[in-house]
């Protein structure tokens, strides 16, 4: 396995394997227009949107392929986090996650993180430390956990 920062030409891989994931995963509790909306708002130019906001993305490569990918904001959010199916179980997570905050740390984090999981993403983050702050919210016709990672 390979992780390293995202280039931009990995931005349609990127997107494509959000889409399918949160398609299955995220957004099928949803109603159709905010799944359209949210959708939209990480196709490529959001993507693009988050990198010039200084969203710090990492990807993981098995055998040439994009296994999953990460994005930790301001050095104490964890935004993405995804795994292609066919990786899934095979600590592709833990991996991305290990060099996401390791360089969020060096670059100055205070070692807390905060994420907002999906109810299937529920099990990987508390396997990671992750406790819930606060029961299932819906904003916007999106469900999540509101977690943090103590220092």
């Amino acid at each position: 396995m390979r992780i390293r920062p995202i280039e931009p030409s990995d931005i349609p891989a990127v997107v494509a394997l959000f889409r399918a994931l949160a398609t299955e995963f995220i957004v099928h509790e949803s109603p159709p227009e905010v799944v359209a909306t949210f959708l939209r708002d990480n196709d490529e130019q959001g993507f693009q949107g988050f990198l010039a906001k200084g969203y710090v993305y990492h990807v993981a490569e098995i055998d040439g392929e994009l296994a999953g990918f990460i994005a930790v904001r301001e050095r104490r959010h964890l935004y993405h986090m995804f795994v292609g199916k066919t990786f899934h179980g095979r600590g592709v997570a833990r991996a991305m996650w290990d060099v996401a905050r390791r360089e969020a740390i060096d670059g100055g984090g205070d070692g807390s993180f905060t994420v907002n999981s999906s109810n299937y993403a529920l099990p990987v983050y508390q396997a990671m430390g992750f406790e819930r702050t606060s029961p299932m919210q819906s904003v916007n016709g999106l469900y999540f956990n509101p977690m943090k990672l103590p220092a």
